[in-house]
């Protein structure tokens, strides 16, 4: 059954977007504005930034543009400040900034390159835990999205910064909801399939691909769980090229796993000593 949770936590109405201005977070951010939320709009693009923050205020909704490197504490802390003086307290972080690297074997891998994502896709994040989450907590909680990728729950032979760093993602949201649920903290790892972006244009593995996987499907997961519609998936991943709204809290009312959704090593098989131990702590 579904993991029950004493904490009943009030729809989102205000959200911090990162990686606001390109792609899937633009799109997430213009999503949640649409849905009634107030934006707080994070990248280091100014001027882009401001063309986001427009489109909010079209959809009568109040913006916050935060120029800021994901990656730099001091800039994290003052742009978490600077949204909480002028937006109010954060009720759902978006984890969406982030890079990939070189499609090559990790041997072959650029060494500055390597380290700058695992800072982009890693730090970035626990940056932004670590300033917005300890208010949430003291008002008696709020929601985390990561956006994280099938590169967080399989083995990849390329690009190994970026699927190391959605591996590690992953692990940091489901830490998240295993030491915060009982203080109302509610996280989600959502993966958004292949969605046809900058990045996903640029990449050797791409080329040629005709089937995308809708940002809307993406949208739409998001907003549900900024309504709080998906808090019993907290700590899930989930892969919206399978998953909806719908389909989610059918599985979550049904589920009977221990640690349904999260990241485990697959045993040998059934006679694998281990098995127990492996799928069920």
């Amino acid at each position: 059954m579904a993991e029950s949770h004493q904490v009943q936590v009030p729809a989102a109405r205000t959200a911090l977007v990162t990686g606001a201005t390109r792609g899937i977070g633009r799109a997430v951010a213009l999503g949640l504005a649409e849905a009634g939320l107030d934006l707080a709009l994070l990248a280091r693009d100014a001027d882009r930034l401001a063309e986001v923050a427009g489109l909010v205020r079209a959809a009568g909704r109040t913006a916050v543009v935060l120029p800021c490197d994901v990656t730099d504490p001091r800039a994290v802390s003052a742009a978490v400040g600077r949204a909480e003086d002028e937006l109010g307290p954060i009720d759902l972080l978006v984890n969406n900034a982030g890079r990939i690297d070189a499609e090559v074997p990790v041997w072959e891998a650029d060494a500055e390159e390597w380290w700058s994502v695992m800072a982009t896709n890693l730090r970035g994040p626990f940056l932004l835990v670590r300033n917005v989450v300890p208010a949430m907590l003291a008002r008696g909680g709020g929601r985390v999205i990561d956006l994280n990728s099938g590169a967080g729950s399989h083995d990849m032979t390329y690009s190994s910064a970026y699927n190391l760093s959605k591996t590690a993602l992953m692990r940091l949201g489901q830490q998240l909801h295993a030491t915060g649920h009982d203080q109302g903290l509610r996280t989600l790892e959502l993966a958004p399939g292949v969605v046809a972006t900058d990045m996903t244009a640029g990449m050797r593995t791409h080329e040629g691909r005709t089937e995308w996987t809708p940002v809307e499907r993406t949208v739409d997961v998001a907003v549900a769980f900024a309504r709080g519609e998906l808090d019993d998936c907290s700590g899930w991943f989930v892969r919206v090229s399978d998953d909806t709204p719908e389909s989610l809290r059918a599985v979550a009312a049904e589920a009977t796993a221990a640690v349904p959704r999260r990241l485990r090593v697959l045993p040998a098989g059934d006679d694998d000593p281990l098995r127990r131990t492996l799928t069920e702590r």
